[in-house]
């Protein structure tokens, strides 16, 4: 007997949720990342803002902002194939991952814009 995972639809209400969570996994990973590497193995201050923690620091961010998108895309796609309930789940989904990859971009700048561990 074989088993298949279900994969969980873009109108199911855990979506409300999802987004924050990933916003603040993505800031306690970020901000833990940054003091932890700060710590460890700080840059010298003398390179402003091209280091490797600011880089890394990028990638993670953008890497979150990418994926919080697709999913408000992919939200705003299936809504518009469902009416009542199922669209204002997906609609409300939508929202709070743009919500949320809104708060990436607006909490990322300043850790990759100024020289880190200052």
């Amino acid at each position: 007997m074989t088993t298949t995972m279900k994969r969980l639809h873009l109108t199911h209400p855990i979506h409300f949720i999802i987004g924050l969570t990933l916003w603040s996994a993505w800031f306690v990973t970020v901000y833990g990342g940054h003091a932890v590497a700060c710590a460890a193995m700080p840059p010298d201050p003398e390179q402003g803002v091209f280091t490797l923690v600011n880089a890394m620091l990028l990638v993670v961010s953008l890497m979150a902002v990418g994926f919080l998108a697709v999913l408000a895309l992919g939200c705003c796609r299936i809504a518009q194939h469902h009416q009542g309930r199922l669209r204002f789940n997906a609609v409300v989904s939508a929202g709070l991952y743009l919500f949320s990859a809104l708060g990436v971009v607006f909490t990322a700048m300043p850790i990759v814009g100024i020289p880190p561990c200052l």
